[in-house]
């Protein structure tokens, strides 16, 4: 557990697994949460394959009763409402995960339709079933909505460009070519005849895609809109008080580097310096070599202007407290998720309806808070271990074992 919001922020930052970033806003810094302790559910004796692509690659076992599992009145509303929202993706996405069909969500998702929310526990234990992927052990950071400087117009202090998605860049989905590549994607351009990487950060930021892309509006702080291309989108307080909503349209198909552990490799933070606001103090203190720095993470995430809540990778909205950011090859997306962790405020009732550069594996979780200071002061430190139970139409298990994954490949013996 930590303890102090500069040890907790550095860990959420500097760990092998961090999640997102938490960029803070102008102004004192909010008082870090003491977390509540909680006691997490043990997790069900299992032998994961290590080094599994998929949720159906690494293994599952049945998890326990849907009906014994701490799931609260108020956390089962929430999440109905969220389940709702996803079921038309549910229904229609393929799941990269192999572990389900749309029609598997069939039952549950009108069910759904036809429940009211005093009947939200009952709902969950009637049409699902938990398992537990791998060995089930869970981590869990958090991500917020973050509030920037920013501009529509280029003017006086407001000099970095938001860029929208580049008309030339190209998405490939590799499972249009081999089955063998089913799920897989990559992004980038056409040279000439040659489909080639698209441009990294540091090519796009000296001019590179200014032909081809969009500019949405300006950012007062370069160091600002880098953490928030992490977060993935935010709010622009622009000059005259109002709120301009971004959100993520696409990315440049180049790897996520974490800055935070380079800094720390390379002993740039000195005692007093490991605090979210210490590592952006550090970086406005040293624009040239912060610059470098930022730009040795080669990703680069482009905005669209958004009308309405924060979106998922869904492209629906998602609800703090309720929606978590999951690796869809091991968690379908859409999919109830229950975490029960060693942070009382982490052990919920989740519903999978993000992703994240971060989030990559088996039991990984992001979770959302949604925007303001307290969210921030959450999100900015949770760091949460425990168990993660999924939880899957009832009826899954059982096809599985008798037919083989969702895409009908035999079960591992």
């Amino acid at each position: 557990m930590r303890s102090a919001s500069g040890l907790l922020a550095v860990l959420v930052l500097l760990s092998a697994c961090s999640g997102r970033f938490i960029p803070p806003a102008s102004g004192p810094a909010p008082v870090a949460r003491q977390p509540v302790a909680a006691f997490p559910l043990a997790a069900v004796p299992n032998s994961p394959i290590v080094g599994a692509s998929t949720a159906f690659a690494t293994g599952y076992v049945a998890g326990p009763p849907v009906a014994r599992l701490p799931i609260g009145r108020d956390q089962a509303t929430r999440a109905l409402a969220a389940f709702r929202t996803s079921c038309p993706s549910l229904l229609r996405r393929v799941d990269t995960s192999g572990l389900t069909r749309g029609a598997d969500w069939k039952a549950a998702c009108s069910a759904a339709n036809a429940t009211s929310d005093s009947e939200a526990i009952s709902f969950f234990r009637r049409w699902f079933e938990a398992v537990q992927i791998g060995d089930g052990r869970a981590f869990a950071t958090g991500y917020f909505e973050p509030e920037i400087r920013g501009s529509r117009t280029r003017q006086r202090g407001y000099d970095v460009p938001i860029y929208g998605r580049p008309r030339d860049l190209v998405d490939v989905d590799l499972g249009a070519f081999t089955e063998t590549l089913a799920g897989r994607k990559v992004r980038g351009r056409v040279s000439g005849t040659t489909f080639v990487p698209y441009f990294d950060r540091a090519a796009i930021e000296t001019g590179g895609i200014d032909a081809t892309a969009p500019i949405i509006a300006w950012a007062a702080d370069p160091v600002e809109i880098f953490f928030l291309q992490i977060q993935g989108s935010g709010r622009l307080r622009l000059p005259d008080g109002g709120i301009l909503r971004i959100g993520y349209e696409s990315q440049n198909g180049r790897d996520y580097t974490g800055i935070g552990a380079l800094m720390r490799d390379r002993g740039l933070l000195q005692p007093g310096q490991t605090s979210m606001q210490g590592i952006m103090a550090w970086l406005r203190a040293h624009p040239a070599e912060g610059r470098d720095i930022m730009r040795e993470n080669k990703s680069f995430v482009f905005f669209r202007e958004q009308q309405g809540p924060a979106q998922g990778a869904l492209g629906l909205p998602v609800t703090g407290g309720v929606s978590a950011a999951v690796d869809p090859k091991f968690v379908p997306l859409g999919a109830p998720v229950l975490l029960s962790m060693d942070r009382a405020d982490a052990s919920s009732l989740w519903i999978a309806q993000d992703t994240g550069g971060a989030i990559r594996g088996a039991n990984r979780f992001d979770t959302f808070w949604g925007a303001g200071e307290d969210a921030r002061a959450i999100a900015g430190g949770m760091a949460a271990r425990g168990t993660a139970f999924l939880l899957l139409p009832v009826g899954t298990s059982a096809r599985l074992a008798a037919g083989g994954n969702a895409n009908g490949a035999p079960v591992n013996p």
